[in-house]
């Protein structure tokens, strides 16, 4: 052991010395054009399903945690759950598990139905991505070294003239934060939002935006270049269609591991055949 933290700490300057360096300040033009090239490459990347992964999912919410194994198919995603609360299943939750998956493998047209929300979903995350540039002012704060590299710091504030052109972007209005950039990739590696105040919510008609909400995203290469989120919390109140509605949830995402392409029922026999 501790070999290998010498041999680790002779290592570091050259490490530190291969990493690309920071450029110049950027200008207020620099800055926008630099947001609105590198959302244009995550919304690429949120389409290209080339590089299927297997990864292990965990989310948590104030009443419960729930630990899932991934396996990205041709067909959609593929889930298994492997703990409730930091607590491996029972043998009846395990035996329900499975019963749930057997059903998948019998009838074909509940995973095309659970493809169909995924795709819904991810065009909802691409209409937020597309928003992104016009819904804040970006300003060049500095850089900030991760893991992986030195990241440019933007701080935004909302943008006074941005009109949401839907549903979903809506609820970018009255947020500020912090977007991060890897200087050498060129890819999103943080984002971090508060909300600044109460948003009325498509004109005041569904509801509203309470003040305070949180979004935090954070994105990492998992290996080849391929770039997946590993975090994200997602803190929100709000009052819809005479609904409240309180979100708190906290997703970790991580042993990214790249699959052969293959479908559903293939992932169901991978993920069953793994160890809980």
């Amino acid at each position: 052991m501790a070999l290998s933290l010498l041999v680790s700490a002779l290592l570091l300057p050259a490490s530190l010395l291969a990493r690309p360096l920071p450029q110049a300040p950027l200008t207020p033009a620099q800055t926008q054009e630099l947001v609105q090239r590198v959302l244009r490459t995550e919304i690429a990347a949120t389409q290209d399903a080339s590089h299927p992964f297997h990864y292990t999912l965990r989310k948590t919410s104030p009443r419960l945690s729930t630990t899932k194994l991934i396996a990205e198919t041709r067909d959609g995603d593929v889930a298994r759950l492997i703990q409730r609360n930091n607590a491996p299943l029972s043998p009846q939750d395990e035996a329900a598990e499975h019963t749930r998956l057997q059903s998948l493998l019998d009838d074909p047209s509940l995973q095309r139905h659970r493809q169909q929300r995924e795709q819904d979903d991810s065009e909802h995350a691409r209409k937020i991505l597309r928003a992104l540039p016009d819904a804040f002012l970006y300003s060049y704060a500095g850089t900030v070294d991760t893991p992986h590299g030195p990241s440019y710091r933007l701080s935004f504030q909302p943008n006074p003239s941005f009109d949401p052109p839907d549903i979903e972007s809506q609820a970018l209005k009255a947020m500020a934060g912090e977007l991060w950039i890897d200087v050498a990739e060129q890819r999103v590696t943080h984002l971090e939002g508060h909300r600044l105040h109460d948003v009325d919510y498509m004109g005041g008609l569904l509801g509203k935006l309470e003040q305070g909400g949180t979004l935090l995203l954070d994105q990492a290469d998992v290996g080849n270049h391929q770039w997946r989120t590993t975090r994200m919390v997602l803190v929100m109140n709000a009052r819809i269609l005479f609904k409240s509605i309180k979100l708190d949830t906290t997703l970790e995402i991580s042993n990214y591991s790249p699959l052969p392409p293959m479908d559903y029922r293939q992932a169901i026999q991978l993920l069953e055949s793994q160890p809980k």
